[in-house]
């Protein structure tokens, strides 16, 4: 059963995975982003693993910092953003099920936030697809993020 819950620097070891060639273009690593949120040290970033059972499985962090105004106007939104599953346990839905469940630790955790915002590369279709699948609405809008186009997507909680 997936499960998601606040990182912990114990988890550090299990998310701390390669991603191929092709995912390391469209996503940042765990220990990127959780150094990343750790620099700018404003309280507004969280980092978030996902649990398979009882393994960590994944990571992607919650962004309610002002990054998110490149993709919506709306200041109760958070931008989801490095989401990645471990090799080891990528094809089994985790994925999928851990999109299903950020809308409820999201409204359980920060009870202000109305919507999830994300960007995800125009090439990236399998992950386009899936948030597509799990509720989120591409309205054509795009920027250009590091590896090309990206579209921005968005789901009200």
């Amino acid at each position: 059963m997936v499960n998601l819950h606040f990182y912990k620097p114990e988890d550090f070891s299990e998310v701390n995975y390669i991603l191929d060639e092709i995912q390391s273009q469209y996503t940042s690593t765990a220990e990127f982003a959780i150094e990343r949120i750790k620099e700018r040290n404003d309280g507004k970033g969280f980092s978030i693993t996902i649990f398979d059972d009882d393994k960590p499985a994944g990571y992607f962090a919650l962004d309610f910092g002002d990054d998110k105004f490149d993709l919506t106007d709306n200041p109760n939104s958070v931008l989801l953003r490095s989401l990645s599953i471990n090799p080891d346990f990528q094809g089994k839905g985790i994925g999928k099920a851990a999109m299903i469940h950020v809308d409820d630790f999201i409204r359980r955790n920060f009870k202000n936030c109305d919507e999830i915002v994300l960007a995800v590369n125009q090439n990236n279709t399998s992950a386009y697809e899936l948030y597509l699948k799990v509720g989120y609405r591409y309205d054509g809008k795009t920027r250009i993020g590091r590896s090309g186009p990206q579209l921005l997507m968005y789901k009200k909680l």
